[in-house]
Protein backbone atom coordinates (compact mmCIF):
# COMPACT_ATOMS: atom_id res chain seq x y z
CA UNK A 1 0.00 0.00 0.00
CA UNK A 2 0.90 3.74 -0.86
CA UNK A 3 1.38 6.33 1.44
CA UNK A 4 -1.62 8.89 2.19
CA UNK A 5 -1.08 11.91 0.50
CA UNK A 6 -0.11 14.36 2.54
CA UNK A 7 -2.64 17.04 3.60
CA UNK A 8 -2.13 20.69 4.85
CA UNK A 9 -4.36 19.92 8.04
CA UNK A 10 -4.61 16.42 9.26
CA UNK A 11 -8.16 16.55 9.53
CA UNK A 12 -8.16 17.63 5.53
CA UNK A 13 -9.26 14.97 3.25
CA UNK A 14 -9.22 16.54 -0.17
CA UNK A 15 -9.04 19.76 -0.96
CA UNK A 16 -10.35 21.94 -4.36
CA UNK A 17 -7.21 24.18 -4.98
CA UNK A 18 -8.96 25.50 -8.66
CA UNK A 19 -11.61 26.71 -6.84
CA UNK A 20 -9.39 29.28 -4.92
CA UNK A 21 -7.85 30.04 -7.99
CA UNK A 22 -11.04 30.37 -10.87
CA UNK A 23 -13.01 32.16 -8.70
CA UNK A 24 -13.17 34.75 -5.56
CA UNK A 25 -14.39 33.27 -2.93
CA UNK A 26 -17.00 35.52 -0.44
CA UNK A 27 -19.10 33.58 2.49
CA UNK A 28 -17.94 30.02 3.41
CA UNK A 29 -20.42 27.29 5.01
CA UNK A 30 -19.90 23.91 6.54
CA UNK A 31 -22.44 21.25 5.30
CA UNK A 32 -22.39 17.55 6.18
CA UNK A 33 -22.82 14.93 3.74
CA UNK A 34 -24.97 11.58 3.03
CA UNK A 35 -22.57 8.91 2.98
CA UNK A 36 -22.53 5.35 2.52
CA UNK A 37 -20.54 3.05 4.62
CA UNK A 38 -18.24 2.21 2.38
CA UNK A 39 -17.19 5.51 0.90
CA UNK A 40 -16.36 6.46 4.96
CA UNK A 41 -13.84 3.77 5.11
CA UNK A 42 -12.34 5.00 1.63
CA UNK A 43 -12.49 8.23 3.34
CA UNK A 44 -10.26 7.05 5.92
CA UNK A 45 -8.02 6.22 3.59
CA UNK A 46 -7.68 9.40 1.48
CA UNK A 47 -9.47 8.19 -1.38
CA UNK A 48 -11.99 11.63 -1.95
CA UNK A 49 -11.32 13.56 -4.67
CA UNK A 50 -13.14 17.14 -5.32
CA UNK A 51 -11.30 18.37 -8.76
CA UNK A 52 -14.26 18.29 -10.79
CA UNK A 53 -16.92 18.74 -8.31
CA UNK A 54 -19.87 21.29 -8.50
CA UNK A 55 -22.62 21.86 -6.21
CA UNK A 56 -26.39 22.03 -7.32
CA UNK A 57 -29.17 23.70 -5.37
CA UNK A 58 -32.60 21.89 -6.93
CA UNK A 59 -36.25 21.74 -4.94
CA UNK A 60 -35.37 23.32 -1.85
CA UNK A 61 -31.83 21.32 -1.36
CA UNK A 62 -28.71 21.24 -2.09
CA UNK A 63 -26.10 18.13 -4.38
CA UNK A 64 -22.59 17.55 -4.64
CA UNK A 65 -21.85 16.52 -7.67
CA UNK A 66 -18.93 15.06 -9.56
CA UNK A 67 -16.85 14.02 -6.37
CA UNK A 68 -15.29 11.64 -7.02
CA UNK A 69 -14.89 8.81 -3.63
CA UNK A 70 -12.69 5.59 -5.18
CA UNK A 71 -14.33 2.49 -3.17
CA UNK A 72 -11.82 0.50 -1.58
CA UNK A 73 -11.26 -3.62 -3.07
CA UNK A 74 -12.39 -5.07 0.29
CA UNK A 75 -14.69 -2.76 1.06
CA UNK A 76 -17.77 -3.12 -0.33
CA UNK A 77 -18.43 -7.08 -1.68
CA UNK A 78 -22.02 -7.65 -2.18
CA UNK A 79 -23.17 -4.39 -4.04
CA UNK A 80 -21.24 -2.20 -6.95
CA UNK A 81 -20.07 1.07 -5.74
CA UNK A 82 -20.63 4.16 -7.75
CA UNK A 83 -17.51 6.46 -7.01
CA UNK A 84 -19.41 9.78 -9.09
CA UNK A 85 -22.48 9.55 -7.41
CA UNK A 86 -24.80 12.27 -6.42
CA UNK A 87 -24.84 13.18 -2.45
CA UNK A 88 -26.84 14.91 -0.78
CA UNK A 89 -25.38 18.28 1.25
CA UNK A 90 -27.06 18.61 4.74
CA UNK A 91 -27.81 21.80 5.80
CA UNK A 92 -29.70 24.26 7.66
CA UNK A 93 -32.90 25.57 6.37
CA UNK A 94 -31.87 29.26 6.87
CA UNK A 95 -27.98 28.48 5.47
CA UNK A 96 -29.91 26.91 2.46
CA UNK A 97 -32.18 30.10 1.73
CA UNK A 98 -28.88 32.56 1.84
CA UNK A 99 -27.00 29.83 -0.59
CA UNK A 100 -30.36 30.40 -2.75
CA UNK A 101 -30.64 34.15 -2.49
CA UNK A 102 -26.77 34.32 -3.66
CA UNK A 103 -27.00 32.19 -6.76
CA UNK A 104 -30.48 33.28 -8.08
CA UNK A 105 -29.93 37.11 -6.89
CA UNK A 106 -26.64 38.34 -6.55
CA UNK A 107 -25.06 35.95 -9.42
CA UNK A 108 -23.10 33.75 -7.04
CA UNK A 109 -21.82 30.20 -7.64
CA UNK A 110 -21.82 27.83 -5.28
CA UNK A 111 -18.42 25.79 -5.18
CA UNK A 112 -16.59 22.87 -2.78
CA UNK A 113 -13.64 23.51 -1.49
CA UNK A 114 -12.76 21.57 1.06
CA UNK A 115 -13.77 18.25 2.92
CA UNK A 116 -12.81 17.29 5.99
CA UNK A 117 -13.12 15.51 9.55
CA UNK A 118 -14.63 17.14 12.41
CA UNK A 119 -15.73 15.01 15.55
CA UNK A 120 -15.23 11.61 13.56
CA UNK A 121 -18.08 13.12 10.87
CA UNK A 122 -17.13 14.07 7.29
CA UNK A 123 -18.06 17.91 6.83
CA UNK A 124 -17.59 20.30 3.09
CA UNK A 125 -16.86 23.18 2.93
CA UNK A 126 -19.26 25.20 0.37
CA UNK A 127 -18.67 28.72 -0.57
CA UNK A 128 -20.24 31.29 -2.56
CA UNK A 129 -17.88 32.51 -5.23
CA UNK A 130 -17.90 35.08 -7.85
CA UNK A 131 -15.94 34.04 -11.17
CA UNK A 132 -12.55 35.20 -11.70
CA UNK A 133 -11.75 37.38 -15.20
CA UNK A 134 -8.17 36.57 -16.65
CA UNK A 135 -6.21 39.33 -15.12
CA UNK A 136 -7.15 38.18 -11.83
CA UNK A 137 -6.00 34.75 -12.72
CA UNK A 138 -2.69 36.76 -13.57
CA UNK A 139 -2.24 38.46 -10.69
CA UNK A 140 -2.63 35.53 -8.56
CA UNK A 141 0.13 33.69 -10.18
CA UNK A 142 2.27 36.66 -10.58
CA UNK A 143 1.71 36.77 -6.55
CA UNK A 144 2.44 33.33 -6.12
CA UNK A 145 5.39 33.07 -7.91
CA UNK A 146 6.49 36.69 -5.98
CA UNK A 147 6.62 34.63 -2.55
CA UNK A 148 8.18 31.59 -4.05
CA UNK A 149 10.69 33.76 -5.36
CA UNK A 150 11.16 35.67 -1.83
CA UNK A 151 11.39 32.50 -0.34
CA UNK A 152 13.96 31.13 -2.05
CA UNK A 153 16.10 34.37 -1.49
CA UNK A 154 15.36 34.10 2.58
CA UNK A 155 16.78 30.79 1.96
CA UNK A 156 19.61 31.76 0.48
CA UNK A 157 20.73 33.85 3.51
Amino acid sequence: MGKPKKQSSPNAIAQNRKARFDYHLEQFFEAGLSLQGWEVKALREGKGNLTESYVMLKEGEAFLFGARIEPLPTASTHSVPDPQRTRKLLLHRKELARLFSGVQKDGFTCVPVNLHWKRGLVKLDIALAKGKQKFDKRATERERDWKRQKQRILRQR
